[in-house]
């Protein structure tokens, strides 16, 4: 099947990818450009895994100041190379990465941040909500709560900002089998008046 070049262009600006890449991809999807790129993704996050233990020793600092200065953010994103620190795709993510830091308030960046103290907190708050309700019932619900939790604390785990369809974590992930690099936020810090 020969794919069409406007096709494979609109695949390349949806996804990021590269032009073989999106050419393989329509041509195994039947051109199909929402199966490609579903494809395109699925192996994106493939290959963002086998990146996962590489070093990230450059990375850039992020600062986003809204409005009339009253709320200001940093975030400090990882790479390997100074290529990808001075590439314009990755100035752009971080920048997009502090936006969402600015709008969404979360307080750690991976669920294995949050003090245990929280966590055991919010299970007692939930178990005292559900008091009289049998145990096992009472466990699934509080497994619900929790995760609901993540998603509002945990950066890696809120809807990103731009694309609620994916979460920070695959926009990441995307992000990182786009630019062929491991990619890590490291820390951010959100400062606000009042």
């Amino acid at each position: 099947m020969t794919v069409d070049v406007k096709l494979v262009s609109q695949l390349r600006e949806m996804t990021g990818a590269g032009m073989m890449d999106a050419k393989r991809a329509l041509d195994e999807m039947g051109g199909d450009l929402d199966k490609a790129a579903d494809e395109l993704r699925k192996r994106g996050i493939a290959k963002a895994v086998k990146k996962a233990d590489r070093l990230t020793k450059e990375g850039r600092i992020e600062a986003y100041v809204h409005g009339a200065g009253k709320l200001a953010v940093l975030v400090e994103v990882l790479c390997e190379t100074d290529f990808v620190a001075k590439n314009q795709s990755f100035v752009d993510m971080c920048h997009d990465l502090a936006l969402h830091v600015s709008a969404c308030d979360p307080l750690y960046v991976t669920r294995d941040a949050v003090p245990l103290e929280l966590i055991e907190k919010e299970k007692e708050i939930g178990r005292a909500e559900l008091a009289g309700k049998p145990d096992d019932i009472v466990e699934k619900i509080l497994e619900g709560k929790l995760e609901k939790f993540y998603q509002q604390v945990v950066l890696m785990e809120q809807p990103f900002i731009k694309d609620d369809t994916k979460t920070v974590e695959e926009y990441l992930k995307g992000n990182i089998a786009v630019m062929g690099e491991n990619l890590v936020i490291r820390r951010f810090a959100r400062f606000q008046i009042g």
